[in-house]
C-alpha cells in the first residue's frame, strides 16, 4: 500500500473551485492525498485559507503570505495584518514571497521590500518560509542568504530552474518543490536531471492546483484546470526520473512535509 501524501502547494482558495471544492476535496483523499498546504498568497487568500483549515483541521493547513504580484499591497495596516495572521495555529509557513521578475507585475523594489518584510516576519513567528522565485536568482539568492541563519527551513517552491540554481540552495539547507512543470515536454525536461540531484530529504512534491495540470496527464480535463488528485502523477514523473519506486518517493516526501513544517494533527 503507497504511503499516504501531502501536496505542500495549492491554491485551494482559487474561485475556480468555488463551484465544487467539496468534490475537489474528495477526489484528493480517493487519490491518496491525505494533506494538503493550502498556499496564501494575499492578505485576503490567506484570510481565506484558514477558514478552510478550521473546517477540515485533519487534511489542511495553510501559509500566510503575500506574493511578490501583489508586493505593492503590502503597506504597514497590511504588514500588520499578516503578522496577525501568520501567528495562528493554522498557519505552518510564511508565504508565498519572494521575488519574479519574468511577470514584473509589481515594481522589483517594492518587491523586494515585501520579500524582506515578509522573511523578517518568518524569523519573528518562528515558522519556515515558503518561496517563489522566477528569473530573479541573483537577486533571491543574495536575500535569503542573509536572512537563512535566523529562518526556520524554507521550501523553494514549484522548482523550474536548473542544476546550478538547485545546488545553491540546497546550499542553503532548503527544501525544493517539484510540481508537474516535470510533466511538460516543452518547458520543464531538464528537471528530470536536476530531480536526481536532490537528496531524497531534501524533496517535496505539491500540484499548485489550479495551476501547471501535468501536460502529459490522460484523458486531461475539458477547463484545463489542474486538481490536488494528480500528486500522484507528480510523484510517478519524479520516481521515473531519479530511477526509484513510486512508494519512496512517497514516504519520503511525506515525512519531509511533516518534518519541514512541523505539521501535527491538532491546529
Amino acid at each position: 500500500m503507497r504511503p499516504p501524501l501531502v501536496d505542500i502547494g495549492l491554491n485551494l482558495v482559487h474561485d475556480s473551485f468555488d463551484h465544487d471544492r467539496p468534490a475537489v476535496i474528495e477526489r484528493a483523499l480517493a487519490a491518496g492525498v491525505t494533506r494538503m498546504l493550502i498556499t496564501g498568497s494575499s492578505i485576503a487568500s490567506t484570510r481565506t485559507a484558514i477558514d478552510l483549515v478550521a473546517a477540515h483541521p485533519r487534511v489542511f493547513r495553510c501559509t500566510a503570505g503575500v506574493h511578490p504580484h501583489h508586493a505593492t499591497e503590502l503597506d504597514e495596516p497590511a504588514l500588520a495584518e499578516l503578522g496577525r495572521l501568520a501567528t495562528a495555529p493554522e498557519v505552518l509557513a510564511v508565504g508565498e514571497c519572494g521575488l519574479d521578475y519574468f511577470r514584473d507585475f509589481s515594481p522589483r523594489d517594492v518587491q523586494q521590500r515585501a520579500f524582506y518584510a515578509q522573511l523578517e516576519l518568518a524569523v519573528k513567528v518562528g515558522k519556515p518560509v515558503f518561496l517563489h522565485q522566477r528569473e530573479a536568482h541573483a537577486d533571491f539568492l543574495h536575500i535569503v542568504r542573509e536572512f537563512r541563519p535566523r529562518l526556520a527551513g524554507g521550501v523553494a517552491h514549484c522548482f523550474t530552474d536548473g542544476v546550478r540554481e538547485v545546488r545553491d540552495y540546497l546550499d542553503l539547507d532548503l527544501y525544493i518543490g517539484i510540481t508537474g512543470w516535470i510533466c511538460d515536454e516543452r518547458r520543464g525536461t531538464h528537471l528530470n536531471e536536476v530531480v536526481r540531484h536532490i537528496p531524497l530529504e531534501r524533496l517535496l512534491i505539491e500540484t499548485d492546483a489550479p495551476y501547471l495540470l501535468p501536460r502529459d496527464l490522460e484523458p486531461r480535463p475539458k477547463d484545463r484546470r489542474n486538481e490536488p488528485m494528480y500528486l500522484p502523477h507528480v510523484l510517478a514523473a519524479v520516481a521515473r526520473a531519479r530511477g526509484e519506486p513510486p512508494e519512496r518517493i512517497a514516504a519520503a516526501t511525506t515525512e519531509n512535509a511533516l518534518r519541514l513544517f512541523k505539521w501535527e494533527d491538532d491546529a
